[in-house]
């Protein structure tokens, strides 16, 4: 009986950490076989700050999601977020040594190691190179260089760098769970498989990812990655300021925020007020939903505006650069009344709410489309692109005399992978448009990935 592929995305969130498992159905859609939600306890702003709570809330989510789905969980592929994330613009060049051979896989393999050994600031590495377009001798906008004769080769790079400690600790956080890290993406990246249409990336679009702890930005532009950038702040500085300007507890502000919470503050009359109960006896206290309404919308022009700046200065009002599609919010934040009239009236840009049902199948929990799982479906799409078996059903699990499970991953040899590149632009050249950069990026993914459980190994 042939494997089934089997896919498994941990989403490791400020406010909540999802395990998603699930696998491609008869029509190419993603059939969702199990979700295990747990309250993040040790993360903060999307970055690990206590290693035991984190460990603790990752192992709660696997269990719920193995119950829930029938599998054991054996790897994931998790996603990096945090404010240490920062991307940079970089060209490289390599001089080919005979022009009259066509351009292979490890030309650009060549390419991408020159890139990686850029000088970074103390303790931050390159953790994601994404060429973007190429040029070969003086011709631009080449997609897919293989296959082409040229002499120089040269490409732009969409280079995403972070805090090597922040990815390591992630890294221990899973190895210390039992299970083993199988691929990294970085989480706008992952949001943006999951909610955005091949002609949105093409047309150009801004996809803004508004979590608990930070808010994450991805611009796409003629189907490639142009921008990306991780702004600090998220719903929890918007649920503190509501804790702190009516003075109740943070569990019932989240809850009002969540209930009665609007962007705009137009939308109350003055006199909608909500009751809240008093603690431990004291009076219940009564709160106006335009107060209500005010502060969060003063938290949000903020968050906006700090996000808009980051789409200004991509360039956006360069008519070559123009975002056709807009902008396309998602994460729980998202799910805020009239956040997307507010995004509208502050950018100028059409806005819709992006929901990740595009590639779900139909039979799908209505929970499960909602933006607040965005990120995990993504990476769950990541986990399917590995086509490894990250997951085996409970009843054919060996018991195991050791209590911690940890099978290997096999990785696919480079060689290998661009022997397969060749021989499919050789036979089929007009669908791999955009092939180089996706193996590209998960055979650098491969290497990464293995340099974390190099570096795990050493540290035990």
């Amino acid at each position: 009986m042939e494997k089934e592929n089997i896919a498994v995305g941990l989403d490791i969130g400020t406010t909540k950490i999802v395990a998603m498992i699930g696998k491609k159905n008869e029509y190419g859609k993603l059939e969702i076989l199990g979700v295990g939600k747990s309250k993040s306890l040790g993360v903060a702003r999307g970055v690990v700050n206590n290693i035991t709570q984190t460990i603790q809330s990752i192992q709660q989510a696997i269990q719920e999601a193995e119950n829930n789905s029938g599998y054991k969980i054996k790897d994931v592929v998790v996603g990096i977020a945090g404010q240490h994330i920062r991307s940079i613009q970089h060209t490289d060049y390599i001089s080919r040594n005979n022009p009259e051979e066509v351009i292979g896989g490890n030309d650009i393999q060549l390419l991408i190691d020159q890139v990686n050994k850029l000088a970074m600031l103390p303790g931050e590495e390159i953790i994601h190179v994404l060429p973007q377009e190429f040029k070969i001798d003086g011709q631009s906008e080449i997609k897919e260089p293989i296959g082409m004769y040229g002499g120089r080769l040269e490409s732009s790079f969409h280079v995403v760098v972070g805090q090597a400690s922040s990815i390591r600790n992630v890294g221990r956080c899973i190895q210390s769970s039992g299970i083993e890290l199988s691929g990294l993406t970085l989480e706008p990246l992952a949001s943006a498989d999951a909610v955005l249409s091949q002609e949105e990336k093409e047309a150009g679009v801004a996809l803004i990812d508004i979590g608990g702890g930070t808010t994450d930005l991805a611009i796409f532009k003629d189907g490639i990655i142009r921008h990306t950038a991780v702004i600090p702040f998220g719903g929890n500085v918007i649920t503190d300021d509501i804790k702190e300007g009516c003075s109740i507890i943070e569990k019932q502000a989240e809850l009002l925020k969540v209930k009665f919470g609007s962007a705009w503050p137009g939308e109350n009359r003055d006199n909608e007020i909500v009751s809240i109960p008093g603690l431990r006896g004291r009076e219940p206290k009564e709160i106006s939903l335009k107060n209500l309404s005010k502060i969060i919308h003063a938290r949000v022009v903020e968050i906006v505006d700090q996000v808009f700046t980051e789409v200004k200065a991509y360039g956006h009002e360069d008519p070559r650069k123009k975002l056709i599609a807009g902008i396309v919010l998602t994460g729980g934040g998202a799910q805020l009344k009239h956040i997307k009239q507010l995004v509208e009236y502050i950018t100028g840009m059409d806005t819709r709410i992006g929901y990740p049902n595009e590639h779900l199948a139909g039979n799908s929990d209505e929970e499960i489309s909602s933006p607040l799982y965005a990120t995990a479906v993504g990476l769950v799409m990541k986990s399917i692109e590995n086509k490894t078996q990250s997951a085996i059903r409970l009843d054919a699990v060996e018991q195991p005399k050791a209590p911690t499970y940890r099978p290997t991953v096999v990785q696919t040899p480079v060689q290998e992978v661009y022997e397969n590149v060749e021989e499919e632009i050789d036979h089929n050249a007009h669908e791999k448009q955009n092939s180089t950069v996706n193996r590209i990026q998960k055979n650098f993914f491969d290497r990464y990935v293995d340099k974390i459980k190099d570096f795990l190994d050493n540290a035990e």
